[in-house]
């Protein structure tokens, strides 16, 4: 095998000293022993391998692009895209009288405003009155006075309910409330029976009612592990602004290890996540949450086009402006995000994109991006629960089953994705990769900055 590759080596430099081309191509085979045509076949064989390569990235690159593009179509449909709907409440069972405590995120305030702007007190306080009550054997509870706002923090609305029941057999909730807005709305309600029991269950548009049977959890459960896990599933499903940054992220995954590397990012942000969580180390702000990752969607789409246009420089500027101006208003009043936060995303996003820019190899930076990115909606929804105030020795159940939920949609739509690549690439069936990058990156951009920009605004 030496000895061939070296007499190869002497017949390639004696053949490039020829000066008439023909005689030396057919001199190299003779030096080697090969016939011209096995020649043709061995240099016909040495492009195969990168030509597949560039195959299958461009059946991954169409396949990214025909899943982003529809769900570039459904964006118009949803003005918060990330719609993970969820609101919370705490029910006090004691005899006849029955006690809630509606907590309501802002985001979802304010799809009851009327104008489109923040919801008032009245507006919620008459929309709880008629999707929220209770019933037992006697017939519909009544309201104990008006729907009172009470104090909460800055991140949430608060209203607290109270019903007069005729009597204490056969109680059950019931709460409408959202469902007619988002279908996949989901309550997460806390019950403290008059037994001192604690039970945790979740209501949405298909299971609306919660039976208490006399009073004691004889036909209700708390909610399992499973249901944990399905909500997490929804939350990839039903979040059009996730899907487009995890696709945007295949987008740019040429090889199998980036796009290992991309899951084992989210996998550590979820799992970081769920042990500050569980610690308490640090509390997210809810409000902000929404806003960054429409920041993360477009810094993607940037990278996409710093890295195929060579110009990182000249991106990053830009990025790095407009976060700028946006933090320059914020300090003059203008806004609901901090002004340090918008610097902060300002330095980042430049840095971010001037590295990717430069490296040759950018999937271990792509790897902190979505650890970045797991730990922004891992904290979100682990701010939910904080807020619901759930049991503490069911918190970390909770919170797995959600993150394994996350998991399971996330692998789902890669494995989708992969399978529509095989698809593509047996029909032969696939865009040039340079034209699909750049106009779905384009996309991504103005599609996150839309986002971010709105919602930082609202």
């Amino acid at each position: 095998m030496v000895s061939l590759l070296t007499r190869l080596r002497q017949a390639i430099a004696a053949a490039a000293a020829e000066p008439v081309a023909q005689p030396a191509r057919h001199r190299l085979a003779r030096d080697l022993s090969i016939a011209p045509p096995a020649l043709r076949h061995l240099r016909r064989a040495a492009p195969t391998l990168p030509l597949a390569r560039r195959r299958l990235a461009s059946a991954v690159t169409s396949a990214a692009g025909l899943a982003l593009a529809a769900l570039l179509a459904l964006a118009p449909l949803a003005a918060h895209a990330h719609t993970k709907s969820e609101t919370y409440t705490v029910w006090h069972i004691a005899g006849t009288s029955v006690r809630a405590t509606f907590s309501i995120p802002l985001v979802e305030a304010d799809r009851l405003a009327k104008d489109g702007g923040r919801a008032s007190n009245d507006d919620i306080t008459r929309y709880l009155a008629t999707h929220v009550w209770v019933t037992s054997k006697a017939g519909k509870c009544a309201l104990a006075g008006p729907v009172r706002p009470v104090a909460a923090t800055e991140q949430f609305r608060r209203f607290d309910l109270a019903f007069d029941c005729a009597s204490s057999e056969s109680i059950a909730l019931h709460s409408s409330a959202f469902f007619e807005l988002v279908p996949s709305h989901v309550t997460l309600a806390q019950i403290e029976l008059d037994s001192g029991d604690m039970i945790e269950q979740m209501i949405t548009t298909d299971h609306r009612d919660l039976d208490l049977s006399g009073g004691e959890a004889d036909e209700l459960r708390s909610a399992s592990f499973f249901e944990y896990m399905k909500m997490g599933v929804m939350h990839i499903f039903t979040g059009v602004d996730h899907m487009s940054f995890l696709l945007g992220l295949v987008l740019i995954s040429r090889r199998a290890r980036d796009l290992a590397f991309v899951i084992t990012g989210f996998t550590l942000g979820h799992s970081a996540t769920l042990a500050l969580a569980v610690t308490g180390i640090l509390r997210p702000h809810a409000e902000f949450i929404d806003a960054l990752v429409a920041l993360t969607i477009a810094l993607i789409g940037a990278e996409n086009i710093a890295v195929a246009t060579r110009r990182p420089e000249v991106i990053s500027i830009g990025v790095a402006s407009l976060l700028t101006v946006m933090a320059i208003a914020s300090a003059a009043g203008f806004g609901s995000l901090p002004a340090s936060l918008l610097a902060g995303a300002a330095l980042f996003g430049s840095c971010y994109l001037m590295m990717s820019g430069h490296l040759y190899d950018a999937a271990r930076l792509r790897l902190v991006v979505t650890l970045v990115f797991g730990l922004i909606h891992g904290f979100g929804f682990a701010s939910d629960l904080l807020e619901m105030r759930l049991p503490t020795e069911r918190l970390v159940e909770l919170l797995v089953g959600f993150n394994l939920g996350v998991e399971v949609g996330q692998l789902t739509l890669v494995f989708a994705l992969l399978a529509l690549v095989a698809l593509l690439g047996r029909v032969r069936i696939a865009l040039p990769r340079p034209i699909v990058v750049d106009v779905l990156s384009s996309a991504l951009v103005g599609l996150g900055m839309y986002w971010f920009i709105s919602r930082s605004f609202r």
